[in-house]
């Protein structure tokens, strides 16, 4: 968990959360990521 959170404050890391937020802001990768969910979910029942 500490090797996670120590490539999450680096530089790279940084990139990479900037660009998760990018692709989170179309609506067409919102709604792919809400079936996903939905189907996760439902794989626990």
């Amino acid at each position: 968990m500490q090797r996670v959170q120590k490539f999450l404050r680096s530089p790279q890391g940084q990139r990479l959360i900037q660009e998760g937020q990018r692709q989170l802001a179309k609506p067409e990768n919102r709604a792919r990521l809400r079936q996903l969910v939905t189907r996760l979910q439902n794989r626990r029942r």
